[in-house]
């Protein structure tokens, strides 16, 4: 017995070694691909790429410096959801109907010039990414800090190496590579203030760090990297903070995973994009380890990616993200999402006609043959039935007509929209570090099961928020299996506003009229975390049945003067099967309140007994 167990040993090492030997090694010097010489790389590597087989294949860069400019051989067109239209985006590096490749950049920096899309995998399979710094010298987004502030002027100093601009009475005009974009001090969400801790200052973000008489500031140049901007200010951002000067536009992500399968990212930092920082769309097993959307620190960046951090649309299998790091986003670092359709009209029995709601999510192949739909009544977000796919056919990019296999039910209308429920994954999220970025920190809205555990937040906005929407954004879906454990929630948590920001978990659907009796989400769980909240909200729900906070600690912060209008830990409404109980409060926290709303008392099951609950009333 034990001679056929070494046997079986010995077969398993020759059979590995064996696989080992038969992956192709290519160093892309021998290719003619060098490091440090500044050439425009974009041919000569998609040319390599090009040229493979079907053999497994190892591509090594040596270190160094590896640059990129766009390449009109390499122009292509895609519809990327939430990303804006481009005629066409210029590509980098194409790898497309390709499988089994690992590129290995041995920690290089890849440096990109103008709008520009880094990596493109399309139909590929068993990619694998790795040990890869990508960065703009000249970002797409530009940077200053402020010298001096009152309510005055506004003295601003700009790396005008990094950003070049031209300067006009009107505003400032940024001439980077191929660019030529304006900019000019606006209110909300176009200009974020960040201190040098990378902080987003409480009560800034969509609330703004700049008012007054925006329209009539005049613009001025001191010298070359010194901007004067003359008005009647009745705020300023502080003296020594960094403000990020918000142009141009999302068109193109860092990466952008399209219908491929089994590909895993690794030891990746994304220092700066033009528009979301990886997209994956209708992608199938998605593995990310240490992939890091941050700004570059050798350049005193405070910007990282110009949008979304890891943004995935569409996807289904397991996306696992562990051990990464995002800061300094203008909006969020992970968001997981489908998209809903709404329904235009009824062709016939089996047929309907629907477009895409949002303009940044078009020209998508939403569904194939077999795919399972939900039919989704937009009133109350309810699934009324299902129906499998048995053809999908686009008519342009906006609009598609939908064939079923069985007869659709008869009261399907424009009251509807659908979901695909095929393409829904499940998510472990897993050691992350999200810092303080514009907008929100995680953004889940799949029904596949969900791990959130053992990561740190300090996000400006709600750390996470769980969502579903059939009316704006038309993000779905409705969550079935969530678990948020162990994680660290620190001060800067929803410390300014920001859409949907209600709590520092906010479970926000937007339902017009949310049913009781039928909540959207289902099973989600709050445990084990710690909470430091300088302000009242920690936990907004609407429509979930079965919730749960348990065994969390709450310990109030000191770090910013309370500010949000509302005055509640826990704001409850709509929901089934709520309990709350063995969470360690401490003394100072405020409120200690729980507000009922639009639900019956006896589904809340407290027993963390020094809270109060109020039941708001009818409107």
């Amino acid at each position: 017995m034990k001679k056929i167990f070494l046997t079986s040993i010995l077969l398993s090492f020759l059979t590995i070694c064996t696989a080992q030997n038969k992956v192709k090694k290519i160093n892309v010097k021998d290719y003619g691909i060098l490091a440090n010489t500044k050439e425009n790389l974009t041919a000569k590597v998609n040319q390599l790429i090009e040229g493979l087989g079907n053999e497994s294949v190892q591509i090594t860069f040596p270190k160094g410096r590896y640059d990129f400019f766009p390449d009109a051989n390499y122009y292509r067109t895609y519809y990327e959801s939430n990303t804006y239209d481009a005629d066409t985006r210029k590509l980098a590096i194409l790898i497309k109907n390709k499988k089994n490749i690992t590129i290995d950049a041995q920690q290089s920096d890849f440096v990109y010039h103008g709008h520009i899309q880094p990596f493109t995998l399309d139909n590929a399979e068993n990619i694998t990414i790795k040990n890869i710094n990508i960065d703009w010298d000249v970002p797409l987004t530009s940077e200053s800090e402020i010298i001096e502030a009152d309510e005055n002027h506004i003295l601003m100093k700009i790396d005008i190496t990094q950003s070049p601009y031209k300067i006009h009475e009107k505003g400032l005009t940024f001439v980077g590579e191929g660019a030529k974009e304006n900019w000019a001090l606006s209110e909300g969400s176009w200009l974020i203030e960040f201190d040098k801790n990378h902080i987003i200052p409480a009560n800034t973000g969509d609330n703004g760090c700049v008012k007054g008489d925006l329209k009539n500031v005049i613009y001025s140049e001191i010298k070359p990297g010194l901007v004067l901007m003359k008005g009647k200010f009745t705020k300023t951002p502080a003296v020594g903070n960094f403000l990020i000067l918000r142009h141009g536009t999302r068109d193109h992500a860092g990466m952008f995973l399209f219908h491929s399968k089994n590909t895993k990212l690794e030891n990746i930092n994304v220092y700066h994009t033009s528009g979301l920082g990886i997209l994956s769309q209708y992608c199938e097993n998605i593995e990310m380890r240490k992939v890091n959307m941050i700004p570059n620190p050798k350049k005193n960046r405070y910007l990282s990616g110009h949008d979304d951090g890891l943004h995935f649309m569409g996807c289904k299998g397991e996306i696992i993200i562990d051990n990464c790091d995002a800061q300094g986003l203008m909006d969020d670092p992970i968001n997981i999402h489908g998209t809903y359709v709404p329904v235009m009209e009824k062709i016939d029995d089996y047929a309907l006609k629907c477009n895409f709601g949002q303009n940044m999510s078009h020209g998508l192949l939403w569904a194939v043959v077999g795919d399972k739909v939900g039919f989704i009544q937009k009133k109350e977000m309810n699934t009324m039935s299902y129906g499998i796919v048995s053809s999908f056919e686009p008519l342009d990019v906006d609009h598609f007509i939908i064939r079923f296999k069985e007869k659709i039910p008869t009261d399907i209308d424009a009251n509807f929209v659908l979901e695909n429920l095929s393409w829904t994954p499940n998510a472990t999220i897993t050691n992350c570090f999200v810092g303080s970025n514009r907008a929100r920190g995680y953004l889940i809205s799949t029904p596949g099961k969900v791990v959130i555990a053992n990561n740190v937040f300090e996000t400006s906005g709600s750390a996470i928020l769980i969502a579903g929407d059939a009316n704006y954004w038309y993000e779905s879906g409705a969550v079935k299996d969530i678990t948020i454990k162990n994680n660290e929630f620190r001060f800067p948590c929803n410390s300014s506003y920001y859409q949907f920001c209600e709590a520092i978990i906010s479970i926000y659907p937007e339902i017009p009229a949310p049913n009781a009796m039928q909540p959207f989400h289902k099973n989600i769980k709050i445990e084990n975390n710690s909470f430091n909240p300088s302000d009242y909200p920690i936990l907004y729900a609407v429509s979930v049945d079965g919730l749960s906070f348990k065994n969390n600690t709450i310990k109030r912060s000191f770090a910013f003067t309370p500010w949000y209008p509302e005055k509640y830990n826990f704001r409850i409404e709509a929901c089934k099967n709520v309990e709350i109980s063995g969470n360690k409060i401490g003394k100072d926290v405020l409120g200690k309140n729980i507000l009922l709303k639009g639900m019956q008392p006896t589904e809340l099951n407290l027993k963390n007994t020094e809270l109060s609950v109020e039941i708001a009333k009818p409107n």
